[in-house]
Parts: structure tokens; C-alpha cells; sequence
């Protein structure tokens, strides 16, 4: 028949490896935070940002736990969609939080590609970058929904590769950086007067968004080898690798620029710092590097994020549709994800882009860590303690970056609570009607 086409999404067992992961991992974490967030977090904090970078570090590890758990217990492509429902059930708060998740990756897929913009036109001399910035940033995610079409053999080879090379670039970078500046010494003493606790704390949390990225090797769990080992293996070895890097990036943008010049180049500061450095050759390699890393990251999240709406679909968590498209489900989530992506790279700027992903993102962490405390804690032998000090960790920061942001840019506030009340309403409407209609048949 013409509508009999299998739409169910099929997923490869044992086609991604080990190092596969880390590097998908590892790809979206490091094209999201060392390239775009140290500036912002230095406006936030002045010199102690390579602190945050480390307070958020410290509540990552904490954070990870959790994921670590599940993913030994339940390995699964749908990653924290399906921790959530082992939680909560089919019910509201698991379709809610995992959709604030979703948005929260398609928002960081955005936020790399503002970023992979505002790192090429460092190569150009066109002035006003307004609209060649988004204009690039919708060009690479074009390039990398097609990729992703493609088999997971190529998509874990392009990431793979791109991961390596900006490891490797990244780590020359700080390396060199340190070796060229006049002195290692971060004076903190020349912090701004007006820093306050909840900026520090605002700049943590912007810091965890640098880290969140571990979360897309948790969908990978149908398609990983050994799954029960590997899932958690993948994310405690990204974790590492990235607190490493991202210290000795920090110490390199330190050394090379002022205060005011990181904050001045918020949205390009590794960029701005090889210059002083290593000159035009410098300026040149970084915004390569930065290139490839955020590409490497878009392709990354890209794969993970649609993986976890199509399980949500298969679950029957979350209203679908074809539009007339040929195709398994985990397609059309593809589309529906680079759609989102799309939009948000063309209207919104990179500081309310990844306010927006962190305020979900922490939200929803803090779903996922009560719902092991309170419902799984045996299941996963998760120690509570650990988990009580994740929340509490994640309340502070969230706490402190939304009071940040409600003195200086309420509108992203704003604009995060309706976002979050039209999710709560579409999923209380959507999940009756699932419910009728799964009465209807069965009393038929």
C-alpha cells in the first residue's frame, strides 16, 4: 500500500565506538564553551572567570554522576529522555523536562553557529558582521543536516576527525599562549568593583553550558558498543579532557589580554588573543580551529538531539507529524531540530542564546537528579549524598543567574517562562487526547 511505508527508527547496534563518543562529546562541549563563553563570562565576573570555569567544572562532576548511573542501568538512543520516563513514567513532568532538554541542545546548536560566524568574518574586513554572522551560521547548519543524513559511520568519522584536530589545535594553542606571554599570574585583584556573588554564580552557570555537552553521548546507548560500560566511560573521559583544555585555554586568553579587551571580543577571544600572541599566522589558525570546532559540535548535537525527540515520538510523549515527508520518524526529528536551529541562529544573539540554554538546561538537571533520588536511587545504587549536593549545587547557580539576568536582561526571563508555559500547556493537551485515544481503542 502507498502508507505502508516503516517509519520506526532503527538504530545500529555496536556501530559507534569508545572513542567515537568521546569525540561526539567532547565536539559539542568544546565548540560551545571555550570559544564563545570566555568573554561573557569575564563580563560577568572580571578576572576570576578562569574560577568559574573551574567552580562549574567542580559542579559538572557532580552533575555527571547521575548520567553516569543511568546510562550503566538503562542504555538507551533516547539518552535523558528515556532516565526521565524511567523516573516519572509517561506522564507530564517527563515530557516536559525532556523537551526542556531538547530545546536547550537545538539552542546550543544555534549558539555554535552565531559563534562559527563570529569567528570567520575575523578573517574578513566586512564591517558590519549583522548579517553575515547569522547568514554562516545558517550555511553550516545546512551543511550539517546533510551530513547527518548520512550513515553513522561517516557522521562518527567526520566528529571523530574534527574532534582530534581541534583537541590537538586547541591544546597547541594554550600551550603556545602560555609559553609567549610575559608572565602566568592572573591578577584577580583587578576585578570590577561591582561583581558581586551572583555574577560569579551567573558566570558558573554560563560555564556549565561549556560542559553540558557530555549529556548527547547518553543517546547513543542503543548504537554504542557495550552500552552498560561504555556510556559512562565516554562521559567521566570528556569531562576530564575538557577541564583540562579549558584550563589552560583560560590561562592563555589571561596572559595575553586585559580584562577589558576579553570582555571588549567577548564573542571571539581566543581569536583576539593569538593576535597579540602569534600575530596574523595566529589569528589565522585560531579561527580555523574555532571552525572546525563548532562544526564538529553542530554535527555532534545534531545526531544526539534528534535520537532523543524520536524516542520521545515512539513513546507517544510528544505530538508528531509527517508534513508530508518520506521517511522514518528519526528523520523527520532531524528536520524538525535543524528548523528550530535555523531560526534561532537568524533572530537571536549569543549572549540571550545561551541564557536560554541554561536556564532549561539546569531546570531540567535538576529534574533528572530528583527523579533518581527519589524514585531510582536503589535501582542505579546511586549514593544520596551525591545527589542531594548535584540539586543543591544546581539550585545556587540557577538561582544566582537568574537574578543576574533579571537586573540586566529580564526580556531572556521573560521569553524562558513562556517557552516553558506553552510547553506545559501543549503536553497537557496533547497527553489528554493520547489518553482518550488510548481508552477508545481499547475499549474497542
Amino acid at each position: 500500500m502507498e502508507h505502508s511505508e516503516d517509519r520506526t527508527t532503527k538504530y545500529k547496534k555496536n556501530s559507534l565506538t569508545l572513542i567515537g563518543a568521546v569525540a561526539l562529546g567532547t565536539g559539542v562541549m568544546i565548540g560551545a564553551g571555550i570559544f564563545a563563553l570566555t568573554g561573557q563570562m569575564a563580563e560577568m565576573t572580571g578576572a576570576l572567570f578562569p574560577l568559574a570555569f573551574l567552580s562549574a567544572a567542580i559542579i559538572v562532576s557532580f552533575s555527571a554522576y547521575s548520567y553516569v548511573k543511568m546510562s550503566n542501568a538503562y542504555p538507551s538512543a533516547g539518552g535523558i529522555g528515556m532516565y526521565l520516563y524511567k523516573a516519572y513514567g509517561g506522564s507530564l513532568p517527563t515530557a516536559f523536562f525532556a523537551l526542556l532538554m531538547y530545546f536547550s541542545m537545538v539552542i546550543a546548536e544555534s549558539f555554535l553557529a552565531r559563534t562559527f560566524g563570529a569567528y570567520t568574518m575575523q578573517l574578513f574586513d566586512a564591517g558590519d558582521h549583522k548579517i553575515w554572522v547569522p547568514a554562516l551560521g545558517v550555511g553550516l547548519l545546512l551543511v550539517a543536516f546533510v551530513i547527518n543524513l548520512s550513515a553513522n559511520r561517516l557522521i562518527e568519522g567526520v566528529a571523530s576527525f574534527i574532534g582530534f584536530v581541534k583537541i590537538g589545535g586547541i591544546i597547541v594553542f594554550g600551550v603556545a599562549g602560555v609559553w609567549v606571554a610575559d608572565t602566568l599570574a592572573v591578577d584577580f585583584t583587578h576585578t570590577a568593583s561591582d561583581v558581586t556573588a551572583g555574577g560569579f554564580l551567573g558566570a558558573t552557570a554560563l560555564g556549565i553550558l561549556a560542559f553540558k555537552g557530555f549529556t548527547t553521548i547518553t543517546n547513543s546507548g542503543s548504537e554504542l558498543k557495550d552500552p552498560h560500560r561504555n556510556v559512562g566511560r565516554a562521559i567521566m573521559i570528556s569531562i576530564a579532557l575538557c577541564i583540562v583544555i579549558y584550563t589552560l585555554v583560560g590561562f592563555a586568553v589571561a596572559s595575553n589580554l586585559s580584562l577589558s579587551e576579553i570582555i571588549a571580543t567577548k564573542d571571539y577571544s581566543l581569536a583576539a588573543a593569538a593576535k597579540p600572541a602569534f600575530g596574523d599566522y595566529g589569528l589565522w589558525f585560531t579561527v580555523i580551529l574555532a571552525m572546525l570546532a563548532t562544526a564538529g559540535g553542530i554535527i555532534a548535537s545534531i545526531f544526539a538531539v534528534s535520537r532523543m525527540l524520536a524516542m520521545l515520538t515512539e513513546m507517544k510523549l510528544v505530538p508528531h507529524s509527517h508534513f508530508g515527508m518520506p521517511g522514518s520518524i528519526q528523520k523527520h526529528t532531524l528536520v524538525y531540530t535543524v528548523v528550530f536551529a535555523l531560526v534561532l541562529t537568524a533572530f537571536f544573539d549569543l549572549s540571550r542564546i545561551a541564557a536560554l540554554g541554561i536556564i532549561f538546561y539546569l531546570i531540567m538537571d535538576i529534574a533528572v537528579h530528583w527523579g533518581v533520588l527519589r524514585y531510582l536511587r536503589k535501582d542505579v545504587k546511586a549514593n544520596m549524598l551525591m545527589l542531594i549536593t548535584a540539586i543543591m549545587l544546581d539550585l545556587l547557580v540557577l538561582g544566582g543567574f537568574l537574578w543576574v539576568k533579571v537586573i540586566s536582561d529580564p526580556l531572556v526571563v521573560g521569553v524562558a517562562i513562556t517557552i516553558m508555559v506553552i510547553i506545559a500547556i501543549t503536553e497537557v493537551i496533547f497527553l489528554r487526547k493520547q489518553d482518550q485515544t488510548d481508552s477508545s481503542s481499547q475499549t474497542e
